[in-house]
């Protein structure tokens, strides 16, 4: 499969490393500079300067020479700039399959990316969204990693997912796409309120507190915003709180 992955921050980037081992990658980045500053040292000096990246990903500035022939899109950008590129995509008359890895809500319009993704290209079947507990480092440097896709085409959710298997990633799918969203919107919050008790000393019985009790009100909000609650016990809700309330590259 040809993937092109827009954005070459350090998820972006961590995607490419990772999905160049089963497939031809384009890796886009906005800023035309740095495409060239990584096309030619190999490496994202300015968000992932730890781990090379294969010279079988292709690196460019230009959005239309990355979508050429790709079978997917993966949008890894900011979910701020999430309506613009899908717009950029939509301009191109793309008409494979787009999944987003961003996480949040759009803030001028309080809409999860589902819902932009709705409000810019109708609501296609073969979209859908990648999250779950995964630093970005970890990904590229091959550690273990489990994912969930969340579409609402359970078909087409199913057969991605295997898609992007990889030796050491394992994606899991879901149809919930509103629970998953929510789940990585949300979790940031309650990781602030740990990262304050872990400065202000509050021991870890306090932090532990902050999770359990946060993955409870977590569940309601999302149930209530319309997603289901095994969804909120999984790898994008649970999964991805532990990890951020936890772990040191947070």
């Amino acid at each position: 499969m040809n993937i092109a992955i827009l954005g070459a921050g350090a998820w972006g980037t961590a995607l490419a490393i990772s999905l160049a081992g089963r497939h031809r990658v384009s890796l886009w980045a906005r800023d035309a500079a740095l495409a060239t500053a990584i096309g030619s040292s190999r490496r994202n000096l300015r968000y992932l300067p730890e781990v090379s990246i294969p010279g079988s990903v292709t690196v460019t500035g230009n959005l239309s020479s990355a979508m050429a022939e790709c079978d997917a899109a993966l949008i890894a950008t900011p979910t701020s700039e999430l309506r613009e590129v899908l717009e950029r995509v939509r301009a191109s008359r793309f008409e494979q399959p787009v999944i987003w890895a961003c996480k949040g809500f759009e803030r001028a319009s309080g809409k999860l990316p589902h819902q932009v993704a709705a409000d810019v290209l109708g609501k296609p079947a073969a979209c859908g969204a990648l999250s779950g507990p995964s630093f970005a480092l970890e990904v590229a440097q091959g550690l273990p990693t489990a994912l969930t896709l969340a579409a609402g085409d359970a078909e087409f959710a199913k057969r991605f997912a295997r898609e992007l298997h990889q030796r050491t990633l394992r994606v899991y799918f879901s149809t919930d796409l509103a629970g998953v969203e929510i789940s990585g919107a949300v979790k940031n919050v309650m990781a602030i309120a740990a990262g304050i008790s872990d400065g202000l000393g509050l021991g870890m019985n306090a932090r532990a507190a902050l999770i359990t009790r946060g993955l409870a009100e977590l569940t309601r909000l999302g149930v209530a915003l319309g997603g289901r609650s095994e969804t909120f016990m999984g790898l994008a809700g649970a999964g991805d709180l532990i990890l951020t309330c936890t772990g040191e590259l947070s």
